[in-house]
């Protein structure tokens, strides 16, 4: 059997982040920092519940050794 399909389109080439920003609009990239924010304020969210679990585990069966 042949590995490779012959009617695939050419695989790309990663584009690096600063070409991306580089060829990108205003908007883009203003577009761009509101869904990066949103993204560390649920990734803030999910440390504050993550510690919140601990610290109830923690007060019920006491704090691990490391």
């Amino acid at each position: 059997m042949f590995d490779e399909d012959p009617f695939a389109p050419p695989a790309k080439k990663p584009v690096s982040l600063d070409a991306q920003l580089e060829i990108a609009s205003i908007e883009e990239l203003q577009d761009r920092i509101e869904r990066l924010k949103a993204e560390i304020q649920l990734c803030e969210k999910a440390i504050n519940a993550k510690r919140a679990q601990r610290a109830a585990a923690e007060s019920v069966f006491g704090a691990r050794s490391s």
